[in-house]
């Protein structure tokens, strides 16, 4: 019996391609009876699902318009369940042969999940006493073309949601939360700001310097003044000539665009919010972004108690202040301020507890910078605000009068990120003049990111400006600490995606394939071009062998990629955050970034070597190996990382 029930011919799934023209068919058979869904221009809606469930005994029995997405049927007799989303949540519709129209009936059994509907009718509780609606009259208002991902796996493929957030933010509620909270945070800025009587304004996005930051620009030609422009870096120079115009508290809240790497905590483009008020200094923004951050945190969530980044972070005000030297003398016990002044000292120091000096400019400064950076950066999981910044990473910043190798700026690190910087503005012509001009050299000799000099600014600062405390922050990443958000991506809409290869009208039909099917789908391209290998060189074999001992002892295993992004000062570093099936983070550090930017790489499925001892690079530990096949061609050096099966688990050990 078993084998004849084996041997029946099993009825084969329908193809996307068939149920993308049952749905098209369905539609022209509407457009055909003259019920053109798409030729319906409004809906009077009278409640949202979420009010009628809170207030329910407002809506008990009384008519009422409502509509949305059919997100499930059940039923297909005499009566139909279904669940409609809109903007506010689901609620359940009941719809019976005898309480609407024939023809409406008829229709409604052949709606697809997808559908956009309007019904009236009017609320109450089934059996069960689930509140829904009974429905007396529904309307097709739009024909979904497209199935929506499967219900019970939902659209998992984190590349997949970014790419096609508009169905992201359909199946998971999570994502709409995100944004939801990414909003209330911004007004709630807004209100924070406005209330310190703080003038909102708009600066240019388009300039013909990009200055206010080290970062490298975007380039882009005004062909009616036949000049480049750059992409503004940062709102921060605009913003003081406003101070010193007279307008003493000014903010703006914009987006930003840099020309740089991107990973879990960058995005090319992104929103910040600087701001500026004269007579007053670096204490007076620790206490506005502490005030901002903690305030909103406590209206939003309705605590100063939250989860990020796998720890538990505590937003309650009075928020620690260290100095730079302090820190890091708290955590290495190297005292930079014994010898303050003099770099031979200081370089020695830093590399006595283990700094990576190499390709840093051998100041006392820097090498202060760098023992934060590389050793106390990542260990400021609670709120911290260090001060006190060597002028050296510093040239928009006031010099402490105290110790004029150090300036009145701050950043603020939560979970070792950070969240904020802030200046005691220089407000010195000459001296920034001459801080601009240190930058220049530096950019003349290569270095992109290197400030521009600004002579409009500089004649700015002549006419005079006063005091100044200055602050910016981004938005992003406060949006992610809000939301407990582990990359950027998950609160930014439409983050930055590599394009897929070709333009879909450029492809032919049997050169296009899909990604997750009926549950969720993506066009790409099926890459089965030739490949030559006539110009490949690889290195020849090994003619020593290894005892299968020795061989034995080196532990393989599959890892997942969780978080991936470039080294700072690195040129060839990208640090993986792995899952190595312990669940216990692994941090592995590989010199590919030549070949990989670091998103294409999260989520995929590698190779490493988990048993090499930790070995220190730029001041991070890399604790084994991942491994890539390397080969020449035509005389230049080509690698790819080698990537498995994603259905091999992490940890899974190679034999």
């Amino acid at each position: 019996m078993n084998e004849e029930r084996n041997n029946q011919p099993q009825a084969a799934e329908p193809s996307l391609s068939e149920i993308l023209q049952v749905r098209r068919d369905k539609l022209k058979a509407l457009q055909d009876a003259g019920r053109n869904p798409f030729e319906q221009t409004r809906f009077a809606r009278s409640a949202y699902s979420a009010d009628i469930k809170e207030d329910f005994e407002a809506y008990d029995g009384k008519t009422l318009q409502a509509a949305g997405r059919i997100m499930s049927k059940r039923g297909m007799g005499k009566a139909i369940f279904c669940d409609i989303q809109d903007d506010r949540g689901q609620i359940q519709l009941y719809v019976r042969k005898d309480a609407v129209t024939e023809q409406e009936f008829a229709d409604f059994r052949k709606y697809d999940i997808g559908d956009i509907i309007g019904v009236s009718g009017y609320a109450f509780k089934t059996k069960t006493g689930e509140i829904s609606i009974h429905v007396q009259q529904v309307t097709l208002l739009s024909k979904s073309l497209r199935p929506l991902p499967e219900k019970f796996h939902g659209m998992t493929n984190m590349e997949l949601r970014y790419r096609q957030r508009y169905v992201d933010l359909i199946m998971n509620p999570e994502s709409k939360r995100n944004f939801q909270i990414r909003s209330r945070f911004v007004a709630y800025l807004r209100r924070y700001l406005d209330n310190l009587g703080f003038m909102e304004v708009e600066t240019p996005v388009l300039s013909p310097i990009a200055g206010g930051a080290t970062a490298r620009p975007f380039i882009t030609h005004h062909n009616t003044l036949d000049i480049d422009m750059y992409m503004r870096i940062a709102t921060e120079l605009h913003l003081k000539r406003l101070i010193v115009g007279g307008i003493e508290r000014v903010y703006e809240v914009g987006r930003i665009f840099r020309n740089e790497g991107m990973d879990t905590k960058h995005n090319p483009e992104f929103t910040t919010c600087e701001l500026y008020q004269a007579y007053t200094n670096l204490d007076g923004m620790m206490d506005i972004l502490e005030g901002i951050l903690s305030g909103a945190a406590k209206e939003i969530l309705g605590t100063y108690q939250l989860q990020w980044l796998g720890h538990d972070v505590d937003l309650t005000p009075s928020w620690r202040r260290v100095t730079m030297a302090d820190a890091v003398k708290d955590v290495t016990g190297a005292d930079f301020m014994a010898n303050i002044g003099d770099a031979d000292a200081a370089v020695a120091l830093a590399k006595s507890v283990g700094v990576d000096m190499e390709n840093v400019a051998h100041t006392w400064g820097n090498a202060l910078y760098e023992t934060f950076d590389q050793k106390v950066e990542s260990t400021l999981i609670q709120p911290t605000f260090i001060t006190m910044y060597p002028v050296e990473v510093s040239p928009l910043a006031k010099r402490s009068p105290e110790q004029p190798a150090l300036t009145e700026r701050y950043e603020m690190f939560i979970c070792g990120c950070e969240m904020g910087n802030a200046f005691s503005e220089l407000n010195d012509p000459i001296d920034q003049y001459q801080r601009f001009k240190a930058q220049a050299e530096k950019r003349a000799h290569g270095d992109e990111e290197a400030n521009m000099m600004d002579e409009d600014f500089v004649m700015a600062l002549e006419y005079g400006m006063p005091p100044t405390g200055g602050l910016g922050f981004g938005i992003d990443r406060c949006a992610m600490l809000l939301c407990g958000a582990s990359s950027i991506r998950d609160v930014i809409l439409f983050p930055t995606m590599k394009p897929l290869d070709t333009p879909k009208s450029e492809k032919k039909p049997e050169e296009v394939g899909i990604i997750g099917g009926a549950k969720g789908t993506v066009e790409i391209e099926i890459k089965d071009e030739p490949i030559d290998f006539s110009n490949v060189q690889i290195e020849p074999l090994f003619q020593n062998q290894v005892d299968f001992d020795t061989f034995s002892k080196s532990d393989f295993r599959a890892v997942k990629v969780k978080e991936c992004e470039a080294v700072k000062k690195s040129k060839k570093l990208l640090k993986f955050v792995l899952d190595d099936g312990t669940g216990v983070d692994r941090v592995i550090l590989s010199g590919i970034h030549e070949y990989y930017e670091p998103e294409e790489l999260v989520g995929k499925t590698c190779i490493a070597i988990t048993n090499l001892p930790p070995r220190a690079m730029m001041g991070i530990d890399s604790c084994g190996m991942l491994i890539s096949a390397v080969h020449h061609e035509n005389g230049e050096e080509k690698l790819h990382l080698l990537m498995v099966d994603p259905h091999i688990p992490a940890g899974a050990k190679l034999y």
